[in-house]
């Protein structure tokens, strides 16, 4: 039998059309994504999180010579996000990305490793939040969860 996986999500044509609050995210991303260590890939990301106490955490990615000493921006932002406010519910995560990796209208899609500590962090506070990516020309896509990004996640 072969079944089917679909994702919803929303799409806009700019980020300047979300609301106040995430403006605010959207900024601070950028904002932080300025200080993130790239020297070898040259691709700066970075992510903001929104918190129930409307307290803004953020992170960019820090990068390694030995590849996998370095971290991911989203998993910057939702660490510091744990271990400093550990009774806060994260309410939205947005990231950002700038670099010749991937074409200006492509959205950054998250690591599968970033992916998987989006799902435990859903699991830990036992809720959704919503999930912010905006593309290097602006355009942006939102998701409510983030099984909306790795629908098989591993301890689903």
């Amino acid at each position: 039998m072969i079944k089917k996986i679909t994702t919803e999500y929303e799409e806009l044509e700019n980020w300047e059309d979300l609301s106040f609050e995430d403006h605010v995210l959207v900024k601070k991303a950028y904002e932080v994504m300025d200080n993130a260590y790239a020297p070898y890939s040259k691709f700066k990301v970075g992510a903001s999180v929104r918190l129930s106490n409307n307290e803004v955490v953020t992170g960019s990615n820090q990068e390694n010579i030995a590849y996998p000493s370095g971290l991911c921006a989203e998993r910057v932002a939702l660490f510091y996000a744990g271990a400093n406010f550990p009774n806060e519910k994260v309410e939205t995560l947005c990231i950002v990305a700038k670099g010749d990796l991937v074409p200006v209208e492509t959205i950054l899609s998250p690591c599968g490793s970033c992916r998987q500590v989006m799902i435990e962090t859903e699991k830990r506070q036992d809720e959704n939040y919503r999930i912010i990516l905006v593309s290097q020309n602006g355009k942006t896509i939102i998701f409510n969860s983030a099984l909306d990004l790795l629908p098989l996640a591993f301890g689903i």
